[in-house]
Protein backbone atom coordinates (compact mmCIF):
# COMPACT_ATOMS: atom_id res chain seq x y z
CA UNK A 1 0.00 0.00 0.00
CA UNK A 2 1.46 3.35 -1.03
CA UNK A 3 1.99 5.93 1.68
CA UNK A 4 -0.10 8.54 -0.19
CA UNK A 5 -3.08 6.19 -0.33
CA UNK A 6 -2.66 5.30 3.33
CA UNK A 7 -2.50 9.01 4.14
CA UNK A 8 -5.79 9.50 2.28
CA UNK A 9 -7.43 6.66 4.23
CA UNK A 10 -6.29 8.19 7.52
CA UNK A 11 -7.46 11.63 6.39
CA UNK A 12 -10.89 10.28 5.42
CA UNK A 13 -11.23 8.44 8.73
CA UNK A 14 -10.30 11.49 10.77
CA UNK A 15 -12.29 14.08 8.81
CA UNK A 16 -15.45 11.95 9.25
CA UNK A 17 -14.82 11.15 12.92
CA UNK A 18 -17.44 12.16 15.48
CA UNK A 19 -14.99 14.52 17.22
CA UNK A 20 -15.19 16.78 14.16
CA UNK A 21 -18.72 17.67 15.29
CA UNK A 22 -17.00 19.57 18.10
CA UNK A 23 -13.97 20.81 16.19
CA UNK A 24 -15.89 22.34 13.25
CA UNK A 25 -18.06 24.64 15.44
CA UNK A 26 -15.01 25.52 17.56
CA UNK A 27 -13.06 26.58 14.49
CA UNK A 28 -16.01 28.42 12.96
CA UNK A 29 -16.70 30.44 16.10
CA UNK A 30 -13.09 31.55 16.51
CA UNK A 31 -12.15 32.13 12.86
CA UNK A 32 -15.34 33.58 11.37
CA UNK A 33 -16.50 35.57 14.39
CA UNK A 34 -13.06 37.12 14.88
CA UNK A 35 -12.94 38.20 11.22
CA UNK A 36 -16.45 39.61 11.48
CA UNK A 37 -15.66 41.61 14.60
CA UNK A 38 -12.22 42.87 13.59
CA UNK A 39 -13.44 44.01 10.17
CA UNK A 40 -16.11 46.21 11.72
CA UNK A 41 -15.11 49.87 11.12
CA UNK A 42 -16.86 50.82 14.39
CA UNK A 43 -15.10 48.18 16.50
CA UNK A 44 -13.45 49.52 19.66
CA UNK A 45 -10.02 47.92 19.55
CA UNK A 46 -7.02 48.49 21.86
CA UNK A 47 -4.74 51.33 20.79
CA UNK A 48 -1.90 48.96 19.86
CA UNK A 49 -4.11 47.04 17.40
CA UNK A 50 -4.33 48.85 14.08
CA UNK A 51 -6.64 47.45 11.41
CA UNK A 52 -6.35 49.43 8.19
CA UNK A 53 -6.46 46.69 5.55
CA UNK A 54 -7.84 43.24 4.84
CA UNK A 55 -4.52 41.61 5.71
CA UNK A 56 -4.41 43.49 9.00
CA UNK A 57 -7.66 41.74 9.91
CA UNK A 58 -6.23 38.37 8.84
CA UNK A 59 -3.05 38.98 10.80
CA UNK A 60 -4.83 40.09 13.97
CA UNK A 61 -7.26 37.17 13.84
CA UNK A 62 -4.37 34.69 13.83
CA UNK A 63 -4.46 34.87 17.62
CA UNK A 64 -7.79 33.06 17.43
CA UNK A 65 -6.44 30.60 14.84
CA UNK A 66 -3.55 29.74 17.14
CA UNK A 67 -5.93 29.08 20.01
CA UNK A 68 -8.52 27.03 18.13
CA UNK A 69 -6.78 25.37 15.17
CA UNK A 70 -3.74 24.15 17.08
CA UNK A 71 -6.02 22.74 19.78
CA UNK A 72 -7.97 21.04 17.00
CA UNK A 73 -4.74 19.46 15.72
CA UNK A 74 -4.12 18.05 19.20
CA UNK A 75 -7.67 16.68 19.50
CA UNK A 76 -7.50 15.02 16.09
CA UNK A 77 -4.07 13.42 16.57
CA UNK A 78 -3.88 12.52 20.27
CA UNK A 79 -4.82 8.85 19.72
CA UNK A 80 -3.17 8.44 16.33
CA UNK A 81 -0.67 5.89 17.65
CA UNK A 82 -1.67 5.18 21.25
CA UNK A 83 -5.12 3.80 20.36
CA UNK A 84 -3.70 1.26 17.91
CA UNK A 85 -0.92 0.39 20.34
CA UNK A 86 -3.40 -0.44 23.12
CA UNK A 87 -5.73 -2.44 20.85
CA UNK A 88 -2.91 -4.41 19.22
CA UNK A 89 -3.76 -3.08 15.75
CA UNK A 90 -0.45 -1.23 15.53
CA UNK A 91 1.49 -4.49 15.46
CA UNK A 92 -0.53 -5.61 12.45
CA UNK A 93 -0.09 -2.28 10.66
CA UNK A 94 3.66 -2.19 11.21
CA UNK A 95 4.01 -5.76 9.93
CA UNK A 96 2.67 -4.76 6.52
CA UNK A 97 5.09 -4.62 3.53
CA UNK A 98 5.69 -0.88 3.85
CA UNK A 99 8.67 1.02 5.15
CA UNK A 100 8.00 2.36 8.60
CA UNK A 101 9.25 5.76 7.51
CA UNK A 102 6.55 5.86 4.82
CA UNK A 103 3.96 4.76 7.37
CA UNK A 104 5.03 7.58 9.70
CA UNK A 105 4.78 10.16 6.91
CA UNK A 106 1.33 8.86 5.93
CA UNK A 107 0.20 9.24 9.54
CA UNK A 108 1.39 12.85 9.59
CA UNK A 109 -0.15 13.72 6.22
CA UNK A 110 -3.50 12.11 7.04
CA UNK A 111 -3.91 13.75 10.44
CA UNK A 112 -2.57 17.10 9.21
CA UNK A 113 -5.01 17.14 6.29
CA UNK A 114 -7.95 16.52 8.63
CA UNK A 115 -7.31 19.82 10.42
CA UNK A 116 -5.81 21.84 7.56
CA UNK A 117 -8.77 21.41 5.19
CA UNK A 118 -11.42 22.70 7.66
CA UNK A 119 -9.19 25.62 8.68
CA UNK A 120 -8.52 26.54 5.04
CA UNK A 121 -12.22 26.40 4.16
CA UNK A 122 -13.05 28.68 7.08
CA UNK A 123 -10.17 31.03 6.23
CA UNK A 124 -11.57 31.39 2.70
CA UNK A 125 -14.98 32.18 4.19
CA UNK A 126 -13.35 34.70 6.51
CA UNK A 127 -11.84 36.47 3.48
CA UNK A 128 -15.34 36.71 2.02
CA UNK A 129 -16.53 38.14 5.35
CA UNK A 130 -13.74 40.73 5.29
CA UNK A 131 -14.58 41.64 1.69
CA UNK A 132 -18.26 42.07 2.63
CA UNK A 133 -17.47 44.19 5.70
CA UNK A 134 -14.57 46.28 4.36
CA UNK A 135 -14.98 46.13 0.58
CA UNK A 136 -11.34 45.07 0.32
CA UNK A 137 -9.48 41.86 -0.43
CA UNK A 138 -5.94 40.83 0.57
CA UNK A 139 -3.38 40.41 -2.20
CA UNK A 140 -2.49 36.99 -3.62
CA UNK A 141 0.92 37.22 -1.93
CA UNK A 142 -0.69 37.93 1.45
CA UNK A 143 -3.14 35.04 1.07
CA UNK A 144 -0.27 32.73 0.07
CA UNK A 145 1.87 33.67 3.07
CA UNK A 146 -1.09 33.36 5.43
CA UNK A 147 -2.07 29.94 4.03
CA UNK A 148 1.51 28.65 4.00
CA UNK A 149 2.15 29.83 7.55
CA UNK A 150 -1.08 28.26 8.80
CA UNK A 151 -0.30 24.99 7.00
CA UNK A 152 3.14 24.84 8.62
CA UNK A 153 1.80 25.69 12.08
CA UNK A 154 -0.75 22.86 11.90
CA UNK A 155 1.91 20.49 10.55
CA UNK A 156 4.17 21.26 13.52
CA UNK A 157 1.45 20.67 16.11
CA UNK A 158 0.22 17.52 14.36
CA UNK A 159 3.71 16.05 14.30
CA UNK A 160 4.39 16.98 17.93
CA UNK A 161 1.12 15.36 19.01
CA UNK A 162 1.75 12.19 17.00
CA UNK A 163 5.23 11.99 18.50
CA UNK A 164 3.67 12.31 21.96
CA UNK A 165 1.11 9.64 21.05
CA UNK A 166 3.88 7.26 20.00
CA UNK A 167 5.73 7.79 23.29
CA UNK A 168 2.71 7.63 25.62
CA UNK A 169 1.61 4.32 27.10
CA UNK A 170 -2.10 5.13 26.91
CA UNK A 171 -4.45 7.68 25.38
CA UNK A 172 -4.79 9.62 28.64
CA UNK A 173 -1.08 10.32 28.90
CA UNK A 174 -0.98 11.02 25.16
CA UNK A 175 -3.50 13.85 25.31
CA UNK A 176 -1.92 15.10 28.54
CA UNK A 177 1.45 15.43 26.79
CA UNK A 178 -0.14 17.11 23.79
CA UNK A 179 -2.16 19.57 25.85
CA UNK A 180 0.95 20.25 27.94
CA UNK A 181 2.96 21.17 24.84
CA UNK A 182 0.05 23.25 23.53
CA UNK A 183 -0.25 25.14 26.82
CA UNK A 184 3.51 25.76 26.94
CA UNK A 185 3.65 27.39 23.52
CA UNK A 186 0.21 29.06 23.58
CA UNK A 187 -0.26 30.21 27.17
CA UNK A 188 3.06 30.01 29.00
CA UNK A 189 5.65 31.07 26.43
CA UNK A 190 5.35 34.70 27.50
CA UNK A 191 6.48 33.66 30.98
CA UNK A 192 9.44 31.76 29.51
CA UNK A 193 10.35 34.81 27.42
CA UNK A 194 10.11 37.12 30.43
CA UNK A 195 12.37 34.84 32.50
CA UNK A 196 14.98 34.70 29.73
CA UNK A 197 14.82 38.48 29.35
CA UNK A 198 15.33 38.94 33.10
CA UNK A 199 18.30 36.53 33.12
CA UNK A 200 19.77 38.43 30.16
CA UNK A 201 19.60 41.69 32.11
CA UNK A 202 16.71 43.15 30.11
CA UNK A 203 14.10 44.97 32.17
CA UNK A 204 10.67 43.33 32.10
CA UNK A 205 8.72 46.24 33.56
CA UNK A 206 8.17 47.58 30.03
CA UNK A 207 7.24 44.86 27.54
CA UNK A 208 7.27 47.40 24.70
CA UNK A 209 10.91 48.40 25.09
CA UNK A 210 13.25 47.76 22.15
CA UNK A 211 15.48 45.48 24.24
CA UNK A 212 12.57 43.27 25.32
CA UNK A 213 11.11 43.16 21.79
CA UNK A 214 14.47 41.87 20.48
CA UNK A 215 14.57 39.15 23.15
CA UNK A 216 10.94 38.27 22.40
CA UNK A 217 11.69 38.01 18.67
CA UNK A 218 14.64 35.72 19.37
CA UNK A 219 12.63 33.50 21.74
CA UNK A 220 9.81 33.27 19.19
CA UNK A 221 12.14 31.29 16.94
CA UNK A 222 12.01 28.48 19.52
CA UNK A 223 8.19 28.36 19.54
CA UNK A 224 5.96 27.18 16.67
CA UNK A 225 3.52 29.99 17.45
CA UNK A 226 6.35 32.52 17.41
CA UNK A 227 7.71 31.35 14.06
CA UNK A 228 4.15 31.50 12.71
CA UNK A 229 3.91 35.14 13.78
CA UNK A 230 7.30 35.88 12.24
CA UNK A 231 6.15 34.44 8.91
CA UNK A 232 2.92 36.42 8.89
CA UNK A 233 4.73 39.65 9.80
CA UNK A 234 6.79 39.55 6.59
CA UNK A 235 4.22 41.43 4.41
CA UNK A 236 3.74 44.11 7.10
CA UNK A 237 5.91 47.20 6.62
CA UNK A 238 5.08 48.69 10.02
CA UNK A 239 6.35 45.69 12.02
CA UNK A 240 10.07 45.03 12.27
CA UNK A 241 11.39 43.24 15.32
CA UNK A 242 14.93 43.07 14.01
CA UNK A 243 14.93 39.38 13.09
CA UNK A 244 16.57 38.42 9.80
CA UNK A 245 14.24 36.64 7.34
CA UNK A 246 16.98 34.02 6.99
CA UNK A 247 16.64 33.08 10.66
CA UNK A 248 12.86 32.88 10.29
CA UNK A 249 13.11 30.58 7.28
CA UNK A 250 15.69 28.38 9.00
CA UNK A 251 13.49 28.16 12.10
CA UNK A 252 10.49 27.17 9.96
CA UNK A 253 12.55 24.46 8.25
CA UNK A 254 13.84 23.20 11.61
CA UNK A 255 10.33 22.98 13.06
CA UNK A 256 9.20 21.13 9.92
CA UNK A 257 12.04 18.59 9.90
CA UNK A 258 13.16 17.91 13.47
CA UNK A 259 9.83 16.75 14.99
CA UNK A 260 9.09 14.77 11.83
CA UNK A 261 12.44 13.00 11.89
CA UNK A 262 12.03 12.25 15.60
CA UNK A 263 8.60 10.76 14.87
CA UNK A 264 9.95 8.66 11.99
CA UNK A 265 12.82 7.46 14.20
CA UNK A 266 10.36 6.60 16.97
CA UNK A 267 8.11 4.59 14.61
CA UNK A 268 11.15 2.82 13.11
CA UNK A 269 12.26 1.64 16.55
CA UNK A 270 8.82 1.06 18.03
CA UNK A 271 8.06 -2.40 19.35
CA UNK A 272 4.26 -2.76 19.60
Amino acid sequence: MKSTYLGYIIFKERILASRMMVIWPLLAIFILFSSWGLSDPKANLPADIIVDSAYDVMFTSTAFIIFSATLGAVLISFDGISRDKISGVLEIKLSQPMKRSNYARAMVIGHWGAIFIPVTVLNILSIIVIWYRMGELPTIEEVFIHTLGTALLLLWYTTIQLLSSSIAKDMGSSIAMGIGAWMLFTLLWLIVTTVVAGISGVGVENLNSEEYIRVEAMMDLFSPNGVYHHLLEMPLDDIDRGTSPLYIVLAAIAWSLIPLQLFILRISRLKP
